[in-house]
């Protein structure tokens, strides 16, 4: 069944009524090339193209008898096309029509996936630009490192964004291939020259070598570039999830007019858009290890991959192009709370800067393990009185010995610790540093 949220534009790539269009169209361009070739005559190839039809319900109850799809198909097609359809799958095997009819559909999936990708990536540009200089601490380990900014994290998103959407062009033209070489692949009936045509008019590259199928290598390929584009969601859909946590508070997905977060406590505002990414990942990462399972097949071909793809490939398109278009909602409307970001960088009285005072005391000379003592000392305390870190340091003969109160101070300052945020996004977004 196709899932509730199926976008119109994915579910009609994978709709039955897609699926036999395909068919035909595969049917349609093979006659057309062998009538180019003399090999079937060309008013065939011509009724084939103009009275080509079928109905669904009627392929249907022809299979109830027949078992297979694709006699179904071509005996519900023929009904339509008359005498000339002796000519109709004419030295074609089932699975010459199967996948290479299946390459349009990955391939125009794959289209609308890369679209999705490129509006993910403009709503996080947009954001990361509006956030360039947001102040925030960095987590490592969950635990506060050192100050960061929110558009530094969402510039590391667009560059993973970017790669995801390499992956999936890069699969797109590994899974762009036909074939019409027949049974085991040795072109027994058919010529090279006629697949050639074939994926020329289909605009497909032809397989350099085949068995009865494609090759599943390719399938997996692509299934694996999606799971991997979920992945970098889940990504960013958990680090929301944390941000929002009532703890931390800097982040939150949108939260509607009207929508309600409980059935029984009225306070609350959850995640749960970015949850549902987070778990429809999983989902299609469990697809992507079935399409490996599908690479073995017993020696020209065994039909143990068709039923699994007849799901992941729908599935896994379908439940991308709908976390791609829910995501980029969330990133478009997230709000993003500057002040609580801000307060939670200073949670720790001046913590996070520790080792910034310890590369100063350094660079003037201090051996680091008597520097990294010193500034131990005063961290320490200041966690356990509750004291900023800063008084301390400018009060420890120590560290005076070595810097003045300026050099103390300057290694608190945010500009200093930001001051390469803009060659950063101009290496991330190839774009001039924009100035301060």
């Amino acid at each position: 069944m196709i899932p509730r949220y199926t976008h119109p534009e994915m579910g009609a790539i994978w709709s039955d009524q897609r699926r036999y269009e395909t068919w035909l169209q595969v049917e349609t361009a093979a006659a057309e090339a062998m009538a180019a070739a003399g090999i079937v005559p060309a008013e065939a190839a011509r009724d084939i193209r103009a009275r080509g039809a079928f109905d669904i319900a009627r392929i249907e109850a022809i299979e109830q008898t027949t078992q297979h799809d694709v006699i179904a198909f071509t005996t519900a097609v023929a009904e339509n096309v008359g005498p000339s359809a002796r000519w109709l799958h004419f030295g074609l095997t089932s699975s010459d029509v199967i996948d290479t009819a299946q390459a349009l559909q990955m391939r125009d999936a794959c289209d609308v996936v890369l679209k999705d990708l490129a509006s993910l990536a403009d709503a996080i540009r947009d954001r990361a630009v509006e956030h360039r200089r947001t102040p925030m601490i960095g987590r490592t380990h969950g635990v506060h490192a050192e100050p960061t900014t929110f558009g530094l994290k969402l510039a590391l998103w667009f560059a993973e964004v970017q790669r995801d959407i390499d992956r999936v062009a890069r699969a797109r033209t590994t899974v762009s291939v036909g074939k019409l070489s027949g049974a085991v692949g040795t072109f027994a009936h058919l010529p090279p020259s006629i697949e050639a045509d074939l994926c020329r008019r289909l605009k497909l590259e032809p397989a350099p070598v085949a068995s009865q199928v494609i090759q599943r290598d390719r399938h997996a390929e692509l299934l694996a570039a999606l799971a991997i584009t979920a992945a970098s969601l889940e990504k960013f859909a958990l680090e929301i999830r944390g941000l929002q946590k009532t703890e931390i508070g800097e982040v939150e997905e949108p939260f509607a007019k009207g929508q309600k977060g409980s059935s029984a406590m009225p306070h609350k505002r959850n995640p749960i858009g970015c949850e549902q990414i987070v778990g429809l990942a999983r989902l299609v990462r469990a697809n992507a290890h079935a399409a490996m399972e599908n690479v073995a097949l017993w020696h020209e071909r065994d039909i143990s991959h068709s039923s699994v793809e007849r799901v992941i490939l729908p599935d896994s398109f379908i439940v991308l192009d709908h976390m791609l278009r829910r995501f980029t909602r969330i990133v478009t409307g997230m709000v993003v709370h500057a002040d609580r970001m801000r307060r939670n960088l200073d949670l720790q009285r001046g913590l996070v800067f520790s080792g910034t005072v310890l590369l100063e005391l350094a660079k003037k000379g201090a051996p680091r393990e008597q520097a990294y003592e010193w500034v131990q000392r005063n961290a320490m305390r200041s966690f356990a009185e509750e004291r900023e870190l800063k008084p301390l340091l400018l009060a420890d003969a120590d560290i005076r010995s070595v810097l003045g109160p300026d050099e103390i101070e300057r290694a608190f300052d945010l500009d200093e610790q930001f001051k390469h945020v803009d060659d950063i996004f101009a290496r991330v977004f190839q774009c001039e540093p924009v100035s301060s």
